[in-house]
């Protein structure tokens, strides 16, 4: 059998499925909106970003009534596609804080911990189990130009308090065997692992018996004022507020301008068979610690707590004209070069098979990170664009989306990242053609040692951030 053939098999023998959502526990089904309703607050889209501000909204007002809208199901998108990488960044890692937020980076680093540690004591309040591992984080260089990347990472961590281990080669390779590996930075805390479908199951489940009220397949067509009131209209109903938060991250709906500043990229991901005893002991994966290798285009992946590997990340697409849809989610190109990523880094694991393979959008910004806008006078607020590392900082954004809408001045809504939006990408075709150039360009650097050429160091001089 050919390298290519055993790649396509392997995939071709997975199921198109999400693993996280792929069993029983979903909360609901919840009816679609019917006829017209009243409340003191709605919120459109039922993903992490949207649950994080019902419970925020409920908590801090009780009483409140809160209609939470979603077009397809309770966190259908990003929210359980992801693989459950929960860092403290809000601002998609140390570097691209550093570079577009220098002034803020101390505020943002200390509120992104804190938003860490409070969630975790907020889940273990309200009982919800999401199979929380804090293990913290293996970053790996497997090109000698990521070594002095990792080295440099490591002496900035520790300045700034981080416990951060620099390993060699033998170092990392004795805490998972890989013989790609040269070097590693070992981070403890500042990051958990959850299960994303536990996550949000539990959040919906917690809203609706503080008396929340959720309806699905009910796709938002229009948010109109009338007098003092917004209207949020679907199909087949409406709902009048005072206040409504847009929290449909890539999606981009109701609100169309929202995708001046946050496109969707497609990230795809393959979950193994569970790992016999003999097949771990050959990696020698212990500690269920999430990693990723350095460079731009990169892997991420993590143990379950039934002993599957997650593999996900480095072939990122964008389709022209903002593609999204079910027939983006299975693209066999990029499931096989997944695969056959894996395979190299795990020759040990050759007979291990894929039971899962998934897609799905994540939201980005030119930036890296979260934007955030507001419409009709102040009474709607939108957040999206958290480009992968949205499971943690949906909760902070949320936070602040709350903040927007009620008028209220915080520490939060005085930052920069608040308050200027990223560069706005261009229209199509120029969107795409544009895309499609810095996806080549970001390759041809990897190749180059790391190496810039100069589209990427002009992307660098005019604010705009770069990687798979």
């Amino acid at each position: 059998m050919t390298r290519v053939n055993r790649h396509l098999e392997d995939i071709t023998a997975a199921k198109p499925t999400v693993f996280w959502t792929d069993r029983e526990g979903a909360p609901g089904p919840y009816e679609s909106l019917v006829g017209e309703h009243t409340a003191d607050l709605v919120i459109v889209g039922a993903g992490l970003t949207g649950l994080w501000a019902a419970l925020h909204a409920t908590l801090e007002q009780p009483g409140r009534s809160i209609v939470v809208l979603d077009a397809k199901a309770v966190g259908f998108g990003a929210s359980t596609r992801n693989g459950g990488f929960c860092d403290a960044s809000l601002t998609h890692g140390l570097w691209n804080g550093l570079r577009h937020w220098p002034d803020d980076y101390d505020t943002l680093e200390r509120m992104g911990h804190q938003n860490l540690a409070d969630m975790q004591v907020q889940l273990d309040a309200l009982g919800i189990d999401a199979a929380v591992d804090t293990a913290g984080f293996l970053g790996v260089a497997d090109r000698e130009w990521q070594v002095d990347d990792l080295a440099d990472e490591a002496e900035i961590l520790r300045a700034r308090g981080r416990e951060a281990t620099l390993l060699d080669a033998s170092g990392t390779r004795a805490l998972l065997d890989s013989p790609t590996y040269l070097a590693g930075l070992r981070v403890h805390g500042g990051s958990v692992m959850v299960d994303p479908a536990q996550l949000v199951w539990g959040l919906a489940t917690a809203l609706e018996t503080q008396g929340v009220r959720f309806h699905e397949d009910s796709r938002v067509t229009s948010i109109e004022r009338q007098g003092p009131t917004l209207e949020v209209r679907t199909e087949h109903g409406s709902c009048r507020a005072e206040r409504v938060i847009v929290a449909t991250n890539a999606w981009a709906e109701p609100v169309r301008q929202i995708r001046n500043w946050v496109i969707p990229i497609y990230d795809h991901v393959l979950m193994t068979e569970p790992l016999s005893e003999p097949q771990r002991d050959s990696i020698g994966w212990v500690e269920p610690f999430g990693v990723s290798d350095s460079g731009n285009q990169f892997h991420y992946y993590r143990l379950t707590r039934d002993g599957r590997i997650l593999w996900g990340g480095y072939d990122a697409n964008y389709y022209a004209g903002n593609g999204m849809g079910p027939e983006y989610e299975n693209r066999t190109a990029s499931h096989a070069l997944l695969a056959s990523h894996f395979r190299a880094t795990f020759p040990q694991l050759d007979d291990v098979a894929f039971s899962h393979r998934w897609a799905g959008p994540i939201g980005t910004t030119s930036k890296f990170a979260a934007t955030f806008g507001t419409r009709h006078d102040g009474q709607l607020a939108w957040v999206a664009g958290y480009t992968g590392l949205g499971v943690g900082a949906s909760r902070w954004g949320a936070r602040v989306a709350l903040d927007l809408v009620d008028g209220i001045d915080s520490e939060r809504t005085d930052l920069a990242l608040v308050r200027r939006k990223p560069m706005p990408f261009p229209p199509e075709p120029f969107r795409n053609t544009v895309i499609q150039y810095t996806r080549k360009q970001i390759a041809r650097a990897d190749e180059n040692g790391g190496q810039d050429g100069r589209w990427l160091r002009l992307l660098s001089a005019i604010g705009v951030g770069f990687d798979s």
